[in-house]
């Protein structure tokens, strides 16, 4: 500012030795003064056109908002255009800290795994991550600023956003949802801002599937595990009440003890099913020649079916095969489980005198294929999918009849996806079955070449 006085100041006197020193010739002290103060008026409106010129330049630099470069370096104006460039400089810097924190944001929302949409205060779709446009089906260039009651018309949730009471959530289906393939969404409504609201979704399939696998789990381990009691408690009140002879008592304890084992059965399988899950994968180190597997089954296998069918001409024609030096990487425990659960299945099943194979090849990939075939009557197409789940039956009566728990072929899925195997069910009604499962080959090595059977 005094910069500004002083130049002010300077032009004026400039002007007015100027004006005097153009009337000294005249000699006349009159023409002298007004020529002297004419001078000082001159340079002084010289002054102000200069800094209105200035003036002007700094407003023409204002509005057309390009502050890369100062307009001028001196004076008021070239201070007054340097703090602007400054204040510009701030401002622009906290815009951009803003928006690279607001993208941080809707970067995070965008990564959640649950839908976020942001609505205005008037229900108007403001912004949305890309599991919300999957859980309802929205579309990010046309359905911005649409109101979200147009795009989402399941009754419930029209019904929840209407009401403006928020508290609960609501159930409500997914976009994908089919009879066939069921989603369902879990929603949220957060009432936020000046009347925005905040609407999170969430896929609940996969707990609703759970929460009903566990009722059903729990159902049918009650009724299991009630039927052979009710059958124990009776002949232990028959025991207690009625004089029964030798042979009677016999035959009932018998019958109490057959129910008994299937309990204890049942139990086992439980057990072994609750580890399978809780446990870590087997590892590679452990392993576990092939052929001991197939000898251990075998035995088994032939004590089982000499038990089931008494007479030797009724027994199961069976035959195993492996090759010798091959060994697979696992838990043998898991592996002995898996593979008699499906050798016992066959037997169980496959009636008096049919054939069973049992076979365990390498193949040309290196992968191990563990085979059971059988001569039973077969399984429809339609229960194939539906066999390895708990306690799913083809036959109700005839697996209780055989001795089964209904856990077995999950036993065998679960031992299977822990070793990185695949479980395959072939079944032809009135032909047969055949249940393979392939492991692979970073689990299989070989010793030696030799074909036993």
């Amino acid at each position: 500012m005094l910069w500004r006085i002083v130049s002010f100041l300077a032009c004026q006197l400039a002007g007015g030795l100027l004006g005097l020193m153009a009337a000294m010739p005249m000699h006349e002290q009159t023409r002298e003064l007004e020529a002297a103060m004419l001078g000082v008026f001159v340079g002084g409106l010289l002054w102000f056109v200069v800094d209105l010129s200035r003036g002007g330049r700094l407003l023409s630099w204002l509005r057309r908002g390009d502050f890369s470069n100062s307009v001028m370096r001196t004076g008021l104006w070239g201070e007054v255009s340097d703090r602007v460039r400054r204040l510009v400089r701030i401002r622009e810097h906290a815009a951009l800290e803003s928006k690279e924190r607001l993208q941080d944001f809707l970067a995070a929302f965008q990564a959640s795994p649950n839908g976020v949409v942001l609505l205005d205060s008037q229900g108007a779709i403001e912004w949305f991550n890309q599991m919300a446009a999957l859980h309802f089906g929205l579309d990010a260039q046309r359905d911005l600023l649409q109101h979200i009651g147009n795009l989402v018309r399941d009754p419930s949730f029209v019904s929840h956003f209407s009401s403006h009471d928020y508290v609960n959530e609501i159930i409500m289906p997914g976009r994908e949802n089919t009879p066939a393939r069921p989603v369902k969404l879990s929603v949220y409504l957060h009432p936020y801002g000046q009347g925005r609201l905040l609407l999170l979704s969430r896929d609940i399939t996969a707990v609703e599937q759970a929460e009903a696998m566990g009722r059903d789990f729990i159902a049918n381990v009650s009724h299991e595990i009630r039927t052979p009691l009710t059958v124990l408690a009776g002949f232990v009140e028959t025991l207690q009440s009625c004089p029964l002879d030798e042979t009677e008592r016999e035959r009932y304890l018998a019958l109490m003890a057959q129910q008994a084992i299937r309990m204890q059965t049942l139990v086992s399988d439980l057990l072994t099913l609750s580890r399978l899950e809780g446990s870590p994968a087997p590892s590679h180190s452990e392993w576990v020649a092939v052929v001991v597997l197939l000898r251990q089954l075998e035995q088994d296998a032939r004590a089982l079916s000499a038990v089931l069918n008494p007479a030797p001409d009724r027994r199961h024609q069976m035959s195993f095969e492996a090759l010798a030096g091959i060994e697979i990487a696992g838990s043998p425990s898991e592996l002995f489980s898996a593979m008699g659960n499906l050798v016992g299945n066959a037997i169980r099943y496959t009636p008096a005198g049919g054939d069973i194979q049992v076979r365990a090849l390498t193949l040309p990939d290196g992968q191990l294929e563990f085979s059971v075939s059988d001569s039973g009557p077969g399984i429809a197409p339609e229960h194939l999918s539906r066999l390895t789940e708990r306690f799913y039956r083809v036959d109700h009566s005839r697996s209780r009849d055989t001795g089964g728990t209904g856990l077995g072929l999950a036993i065998v899925k679960h031992v299977s996806q822990r070793h990185g195997a695949v479980l395959k069910i072939e079944s032809t009604p009135g032909k047969g079955s055949v249940f393979t499962i392939t492991f692979p080959a970073s689990r299989v090595r070989e010793t030696e070449l030799e074909t036993v059977a």
